[in-house]
């Protein structure tokens, strides 16, 4: 080989963009030898170095370690089956580096101390059988007593969060959340008895009929659309629709005591937290949002009330 096709360190330096001491380190690994030596011991590089060394940057970048790399130029395993064994590594670090951004982001969120934050933890690294306890456990307390009912099975099932294999940050982050709602008790409890309403609701022979929120949904739909006041008089025929039409659901007059009934389960009904919840729900099982129903059952509570007589006392 002629003078001019060897390549001291300064020369394989400037053509690869490493530093001297990175490549005499890899020289000394035997990673990149050196291919031959001038008269004064000074280490010579052939032209295949310059190749070399670049592989052996691209892979370091890629964060496969020396030995592997040490491996794939000695042409002692094919480099297709390192970088599938490094690809699956990064895979898991990546899940883990996901879960622990999401933990941080809620905490931070939230403001949360270090209880708080050891329980978001705990939640991010539960298994998919120990996540189905928890949601199942959260669904049975709810629909308990209701298995009779045809249409709750269904019910149960659009309510289950099914968390990907590999989630996004935003899916982490709905699960978590999702998850301390099913411990709420408080949240636990007004689920239960919403889904109790909805059983009566629909606990007649025939056809099935719309619940309270569904009427109440269906019948303030263009009042909220509007921007209409609900104690303005022009919401007056509003009320009057809707409490019409579920007096008649339920073979019921419709006067005040079928109205302030209606009233008590809609205050059961307004609770933001289901909303919330399906919200959640929807994020982690890549489902488009729903349409809420708190803004018309609120709407349509303030409307209601304010037409009610004060109670006789």
């Amino acid at each position: 080989m002629s003078g001019a096709e060897w390549y001291t360190i300064g020369d394989l330096a400037r053509r690869t963009g490493l530093s001297v001491k990175t490549i005499r380190y890899y020289a000394d690994s035997g990673i990149v030898p050196p291919t031959d030596r001038s008269p004064a011991g000074y280490r010579r590089y052939g032209p295949e170095a310059v190749a070399r060394l670049e592989l052996v940057r691209t892979l370091r970048d890629l964060g496969v370690d020396l030995a592997s790399i040490r491996r794939v130029v000695d042409r002692e395993v094919p480099l297709h089956e390192v970088a599938a064994t490094h690809a699956e590594a990064l895979a898991v670090q990546i899940r883990v580096l996901r879960l622990r951004q999401a933990v941080l982001t809620v905490a931070a969120r939230r403001g949360a101390g270090p209880a708080e934050v050891d329980d978001l933890h705990r939640l991010a690294q539960l298994t998919a059988r120990e996540r189905g306890h928890l949601v199942g456990d959260f669904l049975e307390t709810v629909f308990e007593g209701l298995g009779d009912q045809p249409a709750f099975p269904g019910v149960v099932v659009s309510m289950t969060p099914e968390l990907p294999d590999e989630p996004t940050t935003e899916q982490v982050e709905a699960w978590l959340e999702l998850a301390g709602l099913c411990q709420d008790p408080a949240f636990r409890a007004s689920m239960r008895q919403l889904a109790r309403q909805h059983a009566d609701d629909h606990d007649v022979p025939g056809l099935p009929r719309p619940d309270a929120v569904a009427v109440v949904r269906d019948g303030v739909a263009n009042a909220l659309a509007t921007g209409l006041d609900p104690t303005a008089p022009e919401a007056d025929a509003v009320v009057a629709a809707v409490t019409s039409r579920y007096a008649h659901l339920h073979g019921r007059a419709d006067d005040a005591t079928l109205r302030r009934w209606l009233l008590d389960r809609l205050t059961v009904a307004n609770d933001p937290r289901r909303d919330r919840y399906l919200d959640l729900l929807s994020v982690i099982n890549g489902w488009s949002l729903g349409i809420a129903v708190a803004p018309a059952v609120d709407w349509f509570s303030r409307a209601l009330r304010a037409r009610l007589p004060e109670p006789a006392r």
